[in-house]
């Protein structure tokens, strides 16, 4: 892990949100149940959900990659219809559309609130979402509750999804004019989970970066954020840190502050 630059140096964090703050994983396994309930005994997807959200997100990126405009609640309901329909079967409508509000109701990781929190004394917190306005907006009302975001920027307001570049061109541009925030004078740091939709875009554009590993680091833990062993031979990443937790990364920021003396 490097420490160098020290993390004192960076003015605003800018977030992934579903799978780094949110567990997007276990909500969404949680709402693909009534298609695994209808499934034979035998499917392996019964003793291991992550298989059927794996799957899932690879319908949901190629919708990313071929239907940029579409919104994300959209997004997900046709993944999860074109899900049911590879599998043979037949879900009802109520069942199908439930999933597009489950990124307002997921539940954030244990660690997440209070180590933004704490991250929010010393830098300005941005999110860089996939996820539409409106359940951004639920979820920072509700799972979020308590952690302050001082702007977000989603894949509805964009007209993209992440890995695009442009996500992330937009994300230097508001910074900059929001908060003087320069991601060329090394002062912006993304801190994510994903490294295909996050960690190999950043060192494409030079951003700096932290990742919030959450078990991925393993490959019974890759889950939807990427083979990092596949990626790292590949030389794809370029993340500076990395830590299991967000309450991890918040520790040794206060560690780097009071040794500075900027408590």
């Amino acid at each position: 892990m490097s420490t160098t630059p020290s993390l004192t140096s960076f003015r605003a964090l800018s977030f992934d949100c579903y799978g780094t703050l949110i567990d997007w994983e276990s909500g969404l396994a949680s709402d693909l149940s009534p298609l695994i309930t209808l499934l034979p005994a035998s499917h392996p997807w019964h003793t291991n959900p992550l298989l059927a959200v794996q799957r899932f997100n690879d319908h949901s990126e190629h919708l990313w990659a071929t239907q940029p405009k579409l919104a994300y609640d959209a997004n997900l309901v046709e993944s999860f219809r074109l899900l049911a329909q590879e599998q043979g079967v037949e879900l009802g409508e109520d069942a199908l559309q439930k999933i597009g509000d489950g990124p307002g109701r997921w539940p954030a990781f244990a660690d997440t609130v209070d180590a933004l929190r704490r991250l929010g004394r010393f830098y300005k917190l941005v999110i860089l979402s996939n996820v539409n306005e409106m359940n951004i907006a639920r979820a920072a009302a509700g799972p979020l509750a308590g952690a302050r975001f001082d702007a977000v920027y989603t894949a509805e307001a964009i007209g993209s999804y992440k890995p695009s570049l442009e996500n992330f061109k937009y994300l230097f541009d508001g910074v900059k004019r929001e908060f003087g925030v320069d991601k060329e004078k090394g002062e912006l740091l993304h801190v994510a989970r994903s490294l295909t939709a996050d960690h190999v875009p950043a060192k494409e554009v030079g951003l700096s970066s932290v990742w919030i590993a959450r078990g991925g680091d393993q490959p019974e833990g890759y889950g939807t954020g990427g083979d990092y062993g596949k990626l790292k031979e590949e030389g794809k990443l370029g993340f500076g840190w990395m830590f299991q937790t967000l309450g991890e990364f918040a520790d040794e920021v206060e560690r780097q502050f009071a040794a500075k003396g900027q408590e």
